[in-house]
């Protein structure tokens, strides 16, 4: 079965998130456990391990890295991806996301709704990025993707 089984998100040295931001990541973390899918596709006419994988998520010296390993915590791969591709959605994303949390306090549902229809365009976007971006590295589909993107701007955000 391959799927993401644990992931783990170095936020050692960022500066502790907000009550949103926080909200955010444990929302992604459970909803990528419930449900995911992460496939390494073979590479270099090599099999890659299946999964189940437990995945460490981090940012090391301005890169995204992906560390996975099997269930037995055996290497499976490492990827670094730039953060460059990522920079201006995470950017609108959070923008996005400040106006959508102070509509909800002040605003009529009409309002809140159109607001939440950019802030799902916007995390749409960065999830396709991301999906581009570990193109033969990782096969993930729609909603894996979208919950990645969540925790990839739970890094940026103290970054």
């Amino acid at each position: 079965m391959s799927r993401i089984a644990h992931i783990e998100l170095d936020d050692a040295g960022l500066p502790p998130p907000t009550p949103e931001i926080e909200q955010e990541r444990r929302v992604a973390m459970f909803d990528l456990m419930e449900q995911n899918s992460f496939v390494l596709p073979n590479r270099d006419g090599r099999t890659m391990p299946s999964g189940p994988y437990h995945v460490g998520l981090s940012i090391r010296e301005k890169r995204l890295v992906f560390d996975v390993a099997t269930e037995s915590h055996e290497k499976a791969a490492e990827f670094h991806l730039s953060l460059s591709p990522f920079r201006q959605v995470v950017k609108d994303y959070f923008q996005i996301c400040k106006s959508y949390f102070d509509a909800v306090k002040n605003l009529p549902p009409s309002q809140i709704e159109t607001i939440d229809m950019a802030r799902r365009g916007i995390h749409n976007e960065g999830a396709r990025i991301l999906q581009e971006r570990l193109e033969g590295k990782a096969e993930i589909d729609d909603d894996t993707a979208r919950r990645l993107f969540t925790l990839v701007c739970v890094l940026h955000f103290g970054g």
